[in-house]
């Protein structure tokens, strides 16, 4: 088999490099504070855009973490008269939440869908951002020379917990029947919104980004998803006199210092070929969740559509087994 990363028996074992900052919990514990004294003032706005389908449309905005206004796609089954499981998505990188209509398929077997639209990314929710530093790139570094708590990701991974409490308190939802769901950055913020929501039951991730910061600097793939890391040192720290820092301060969005805090089951599709998000980052993640789970190990794949794995995602959500 090629090998683009660590041997498999190695990746099983391995628990990532990036520092977790001394006072992790701490952090996450007074963000979620804050995140409780933020009124979340929801707007629900029918749409119709599909015609007469099986579901009610909204457009569905709340207020974040700093205030920002933070938009996601909302459906419901039409007419639903009883508490229905959910599933929260994530979007990739740059993405937004995408059409109404391929979200369809989880509406039409009784679930209510939320689709969040990260902050300044391809979608409508507000990036209200004020921070020193550079914004020309994009989100990884995006409040890096602050304190922490001006982390863009710092919000956006507190808005997944914010939609979240918002979907589970609707009266058509079952607040206890809750999955998120995603890929590439939507994987990261499919394990985020778990950890920071641990009523969340059912985590499906795929190939997750923002893991292991640090290791990926020492394969050479800081580009790409992950080239903002290259930037901020090329122009901000040339020599690297604030290395340990920096990567430090990155631990406070590593993800896999959160997965330890996920009570959901988990699946996870990993990619051993992938060279966005190295196989390495992705077994970060997987290894340090303590709840049940599985994986499911594409060798020949990298950061592309995987074959068959959103039927199983599907038959995970739906509580069927394999």
């Amino acid at each position: 088999m090629p090998c683009l990363d660590k041997p498999l028996h190695e990746l099983r074992e391995y628990r990532g490099i990036n520092p977790r900052p001394h006072d992790f919990d701490a952090f996450w514990d007074k963000s979620l504070k804050e995140l409780d004294g933020t009124k979340p003032n929801i707007e629900m706005k029918p749409v119709d855009v599909l015609g007469n389908c099986n579901a009610e449309l909204f457009d569905l905005y709340f207020t974040g973490a700093g205030g920002a206004r933070v938009y996601a796609k909302y459906l419901r089954p039409k007419g639903a008269k009883k508490p229905a499981p959910a599933v929260i998505m994530f979007h990739g990188y740059s993405g937004s939440s995408g059409d109404w209509a391929d979200k369809l398929n989880y509406v039409n077997e009784g679930f209510v869908v939320a689709a969040l639209d990260c902050r300044g990314q391809g979608g409508l929710s507000e990036d209200n951002s004020q921070v020193v530093g550079n914004t020309k790139e994009g989100h990884v570094i995006r409040g890096l020379d602050g304190p922490p708590e001006k982390m863009l990701y710092r919000q956006i991974f507190l808005d997944t917990a914010q939609l979240a409490r918002i979907v589970m308190a609707q009266p058509e939802v079952d607040p206890k029947r809750i999955g998120s769901m995603g890929g590439s950055q939507g994987g990261a913020l499919a394990v985020v919104c778990a950890a920071l929501e641990p009523r969340i039951a059912r985590t499906a991730s795929v190939f997750p980004f923002l893991s292991d910061y640090q290791r990926v600097w020492e394969m050479d793939l800081a580009k790409d998803a992950y080239q903002d890391i290259k930037q901020y040192f090329r122009r901000f720290d040339p020599l690297h006199e604030r290395f340990e820092e920096t990567f430090t301060k990155l631990g406070y969005i590593d993800i896999q210092h959160l997965a330890q805090r996920i009570q959901s089951e988990v699946l996870m599709g990993i990619t051993l070929m992938d060279n966005i998000c190295p196989p390495s980052t992705q077994f970060a993640v997987y290894n340090k969740i303590t709840a049940k789970k599985d994986s499911v190990i594409y060798r020949d794949f990298g950061h592309e559509g995987l074959p068959l794995f959103n039927d199983r995602i599907f038959r995970f959500m739906m509580g069927l087994k394999d």
